[in-house]
């Protein structure tokens, strides 16, 4: 911004006003000879603090014409010429506009006409109102009102917001709830954070014993039966091609054999089903993130069987949903609490899919930190010929899931 003192003051011009005879109006007569491109400041003067003021001006049409030998801008009598005039002073640790002063500029030798003043209050509100235009999305879909002191403690200081919020929470909940994209974002921000504590107990061992402390049942695998159980949307978006969800709203882990789910027999450390018109049951066991997927020696050269544990995993997911079929049949009905059977809510078991999860990719890497190519072959060749259950690596889980958080919504 070009800014300058007054140019027709009298000391640009000797002390003598070519057209002073003219237009004995000296603020008129400023303000018709003022240039638009420019911002002019007057000098700083004391009343009783430190002030000057700021004048710009606003044309409409134009026509121009010589006086004296030099050539002057006319404004046009009909849409004249507007001149904002601002007082500006200083106080103790800030300065601040006083005043604004919007008028009009005629043509003749009359004085400037006052057409808008605001002072005080009312003129910081317009200046706050310029700010804050930055911040309105001209897209929307209701009317809407907002408190400027709101507005003002939001984009004044970022770290006020917990302060903001603990004013007037309920406020805060209603443009949340309101909001669809509001919505949208804070499930997207919780579902980053489980990514990132699912990262942290695959990766921090002493994160995982400090999660392990915190139950009295201190087996690694309820750990992740926990995490789970709390993050059933990582199952039900990395397993399968088709959408999965827990088949009871209270618990992940279920007892599937037995008469009823609800009576004694093999428990599931996950039962989910397929969503859609016709619903599948889909079994899933946990194990843990350091149980080993191959033995520790080959069994022959180049050829590595699976662990005791991965062997062992395959037969118990094998064994439940084996029980599970035999005892529940083809079709289960979900029952209400008085017996009663919910319509058109019942799952199938038409050789239910089931998943083992357990261990990690990374035990596949060689001493030297490359890839142990043998190792690699036998662990896939095993699981490729293992159609029930599919087993799939704590890893490849966290990568699925990280991919489903990360990937942007068209």
């Amino acid at each position: 911004m070009n800014s300058e003192i007054d140019e027709f003051g009298p000391e640009n011009w000797g002390g003598e006003l070519p057209w002073a005879e003219e237009d004995p109006n000296t603020e008129t007569m400023y303000a018709r000879r003022r240039r638009p491109e420019r911002t002019y400041l007057s000098r700083t003067f004391s009343r009783p603090e430190k002030a000057r003021f700021v004048y710009k001006v606003f044309d409409g049409p134009q026509t121009s014409a010589k006086y004296d030998g030099r050539e002057w801008t006319i404004i046009d009598g009909e849409h004249g010429r507007a001149q904002i005039k601002l007082l500006l002073i200083e106080e103790p640790g800030s300065q601040h506009v006083k005043s604004i002063i919007i008028q009009r500029v005629p043509t003749t030798k009359r004085p400037v006409k006052t057409a808008l003043r605001l002072d005080g209050a009312d003129a910081e509100r317009l200046l706050e109102l310029i700010r804050n235009l930055d911040y309105v999305p001209v897209v929307g879909r209701t009317t809407e009102r907002i408190d400027d002191a709101l507005v003002r403690d939001l984009f004044a200081d970022a770290t006020s917001m917990l302060a903001i919020y603990k004013r007037d929470p309920e406020r805060f909940r209603k443009l949340i709830t309101d909001d669809e994209t509001a919505r949208d974002i804070i499930a997207i921000a919780h579902r980053r954070q489980q990514v990132e504590r699912f990262r942290k107990l695959l990766h921090d061992d002493v994160y995982f014993e400090a999660e392990r402390a915190r139950s009295t049942d201190r087996r690694a695998e309820s750990v992740w039966q926990r995490f789970f159980e709390e993050n059933s949307w990582i199952l039900g978006v990395s397993l399968a091609g088709q959408l999965l969800t827990s088949w009871s709203h209270e618990k992940l882990e279920q007892v599937v054999a037995g008469s009823s789910i609800s009576g004694p027999g093999k428990r599931a450390d996950a039962l989910l089903r397929t969503a859609g018109r016709i619903k599948s049951l889909v079994f899933a066991e946990f194990k843990t993130h350091k149980t080993e997927l191959l033995a520790t020696d080959a069994y022959r050269s180049g050829c590595w069987a699976p662990s005791k544990e991965l062997a062992g995993g395959v037969a118990q997911a094998q064994g439940t949903v084996h029980r599970a079929v035999r005892d529940l049949g083809d079709r289960l009905e979900s029952l209400a609490p008085d017996g009663s059977v919910f319509p058109d809510d019942h799952s199938y078991l038409v050789r239910p899919r089931s998943f083992l999860i357990i261990g990690q990719l990374q035990q596949l890497i060689g001493q030297a930190g490359g890839d142990h190519q043998e190792k690699i072959r036998s662990f896939e060749l095993y699981r490729r010929n293992t159609a029930e259950p599919e087993v799939l690596t704590f890893d490849e889980l966290l990568a699925r899931a990280e991919w489903f958080v990360n990937t942007p919504v068209p």
